[in-house]
């Protein structure tokens, strides 16, 4: 029977398995977790001729490298990188042969933070409440990938895309998240509100899966103390003591006790997985539709 395997060869800073995630768990204390950049992992596992959400690969900024263990059909997209196979250069952003034994080298990113990697078949390795996503935060699902590792491959489905490459967004030289203030902004000083949607941040590097960290002018409080603890959801704008905002990614806790500002459009949070410390960032306040 053939081996339907990847054998790690260079996991990279940070690599996981992940897909569209978990959600309906958050009663449990288990966040939605999956792909940060949910469209570029559509497109790849497209191109590879993989269903929407079949398990993919994401890097963090260094790539990785694979040996698969029978040939594949593989495609590299979100950010721009350079794409070897066996030291020969090929196409990102497009179907690629891989065959048995032979090297795929993911490079560093160019531009933005995150690749994706979509293998024909998908990553198969066992789902846990529904996903087989990497849950930084709760420690759910497939650990961060180590160099020697076997990751299993599912079954191909349909042939892949016929395209020489797709067109992706380019990551952003200028991050603008629409934000519905509330529920809790009047935690925060009036003046601290017109701060947070009038004044530029940048991306802190402290950010992660977790979160989006700003370095930027701290909002202050209206109130003392701190709330009960309440309900988070994806792409609450929390603002911890220091008073410099994070905006929630899809490891993010499920509750939390300081007041949350404003919440961000969940169309605009695909480009904050692509930011890279020091992106400019502003707040724009947008009515509920």
């Amino acid at each position: 029977m053939t081996d339907r395997a990847l054998a790690v060869v260079r996991a990279g800073a940070l690599t996981t398995v992940q897909d569209t995630g978990r959600p309906g768990h958050a009663h449990l204390g288990v966040p939605r977790s999956g792909a940060l950049d949910a469209p570029a992992a559509a497109l790849v596992n497209r191109l590879v001729g993989n269903p929407p959400g079949a398990a993919v690969l994401e890097t963090t900024l260094d790539g990785c490298a694979l040996r698969p263990r029978s040939a594949v059909t593989v495609a590299v997209g979100g950010a721009p990188c350079p794409v070897t196979v066996d030291g020969r250069p090929a196409p990102w952003g497009a179907p690629v042969h891989v065959p048995a034994g032979a090297l795929l080298d993911v490079g560093a990113a160019v531009a933005g933070v995150r690749g994706y990697v979509a293998v024909s078949g998908g990553i198969a390795v066992e789902p846990v409440l529904g996903s087989r996503s990497t849950d930084l935060l709760s420690g759910l699902g497939p650990p961060p990938l180590r160099t020697g590792a076997v990751l299993p491959l599912g079954r191909p489905g349909v042939a892949h895309a016929r395209v020489d490459v797709a067109p992706q967004p380019a990551p952003p030289a200028e991050l603008v998240l629409r934000v519905t203030l509330g529920p809790r902004e009047d935690w925060c000083a009036p003046e601290a509100v017109r701060t947070f949607t009038s004044r530029p941040y940048r991306v802190s590097p402290a950010s992660n899966r977790i979160g989006l960290r700003m370095d930027g002018p701290a909002l202050t409080r209206a109130r003392t103390g701190e709330l009960p603890s309440e309900g988070m959801v994806l792409g609450a704008v929390q603002v911890p003591p220091d008073g410099r905002p994070v905006v929630f990614l899809a490891d993010h806790p499920t509750t939390g006790g300081y007041p949350v500002i404003g919440v961000v459009r969940a169309a605009d949070l695909p480009a904050a997985a692509q930011a890279r410390p020091g992106t400019p960032v502003r707040f724009v306040a947008v009515r509920h539709r």
